[in-house]
């Protein structure tokens, strides 16, 4: 119950008078109106916990078909139409085992249980293995967390303790944690947690295999305790608590070298494309670097990751080498394309810039050299247009610019 006011106080938020609300709470070092109470109430409301009780409900899951999920990643996403239709149907029955958990079951299979299905992406640099992880995360509208296999250690020693990795799927759901659980992370680099050696070693491999048994119960399910400001558990230590197992885990890694222990699998004696030229021509040592690799659990064993690992990983993609026709679409076709993008600055300036298509192949054979994939292509952009985005702007006479292969080729990016 209220005490009664004193007349003459304010209100020390506000600072309304008595007179001017109809409740004026004194305190003994401040005093609070009753409008002031219920803005109050809303914010506490609002900061509550989303799996308190009295927290809103999740919204209902709707799960597109494959076919939607592929012709979404078609817009952002050049090439790859294979892994594109793997992802598509793994990510597809991912989500529709949440729907079936929060609906009335068929009573023919109330007893199957669908087990998650993790997702392992296998290709060189600058190919969109991280970009396929966060498109998806953005069409289906759910929190996304991007974490490095390399920081990574063992508990109890220095670096990031795998737990770690929930944390930043917690702040990318703005602590939600119930929606945070809908969510998918994508741990790069996952190939540098491989064992270090097949030999038994006497020092400890922290950074490696024991990264791997760390990871197991994560990506199978288990219900996590996490430092709510991250780093190292502390027995006097809140944590945060957060169920992954309905949590996607997708992981890539370039695994520079699986290619020699797929082939030796395959029983294959040329090792390398002057081989392959030698017996079939430059053009077949093209088409197989373009071919993505044929990756068996086994062949991952072989690398160093352990069985368990692989185990938990069930749905394996594998993507070639962009090609030069790769990247000159990667310049002009998808929404955010580099080309656009520079259109739209220049065109806050009055400037209408255009590319030849020579030009854009000059750009992609450029950036085939650095071996960087789409990051090269990024690179060789940034270099080639800084001095024209340093001296266009502000020059109200100039209205067209067009870039030329020979404007490229004379370029410092060709020497």
């Amino acid at each position: 119950m209220a005490r009664k006011s004193t007349p003459g106080l304010t209100c020390s938020f506000c600072g309304r008078s008595e007179a001017e609300t109809q409740l004026l709470i004194p305190g003994p070092d401040g005093n609070i109106c009753g409008d002031c109470v219920e803005v109050c109430t809303q914010l506490l409301a609002d900061q509550r916990p989303k799996g308190a009780k009295g927290a809103p409900k999740l919204a209902k899951l709707t799960v597109p078909a494959p076919k939607a999920i592929k012709s979404f990643l078609d817009e952002h996403i050049i090439g790859h139409d294979q892994t594109k239709k793997l992802l598509s149907v793994a990510v597809h029955n991912h989500y529709k085992r949440l729907m079936q958990e929060e609906s009335k079951p068929d009573p023919r299979f109330a007893d199957v249980e669908i087990e998650k299905s993790n997702i392992l992406i296998i290709g060189p640099t600058g190919c969109g293995k991280t970009l396929f992880a966060r498109t998806l995360a953005k069409m289906l509208d759910v929190p996304f967390a991007i974490a490095d296999a390399t920081t990574l250690t063992e508990a109890g020693y220095v670096g990031e303790d795998v737990e770690n990795i929930l944390l930043y799927l917690i702040q990318a759901a703005d602590g939600d944690i119930p929606r945070a659980e809908r969510g998918i992370v994508y741990i790069d680099e996952i190939d540098k947690v491989a064992r270090k050696t097949e030999n038994v070693s006497i020092t400890r491999d922290v950074s490696g295999e024991g990264v791997q048994q760390a990871l197991l119960k994560i990506l199978e399910g288990t219900v996590a305790r996490v430092p709510p400001q991250g780093g190292r558990k502390h027995p006097q230590q809140e944590y945060l608590k957060i169920n992954t197992r309905n949590i996607l885990f997708i992981c890539g890694g370039a695994f520079v070298g699986l290619d020699s222990i797929v082939k030796q699998r395959e029983g294959r004696r040329s090792i390398g494309y002057k081989e392959v030229i030698k017996e079939h021509g430059p053009s077949s040592a093209a088409a197989m670097a373009a071919k993505p690799l044929e990756v068996q659990p086994e062949d991952l064993i072989r690398f160093g990751l352990i069985p368990e690992f692989t185990g938990r990983l069930p749905v394996l993609a594998s993507m070639a080498e962009m090609t030069e026709d790769d990247l000159v679409r990667v310049l002009t076709e998808p929404k955010n394309c580099l080309v656009h993008q520079y259109q739209k600055l220049l065109a806050m300036e009055g400037i209408d810039l255009t590319f030849e298509k020579e030009a854009l192949r000059e750009m992609a054979r450029l950036a085939m050299k650095r071996k960087a994939g789409a990051r090269g292509l990024r690179a060789v952009m940034e270099s080639f247009m800084m001095e024209i985005m340093y001296e266009a702007p502000g020059q109200k006479n100039l209205k067209t610019i067009n870039i030329t292969a020979e404007k490229v080729r004379a370029s410092s990016l060709a020497v």
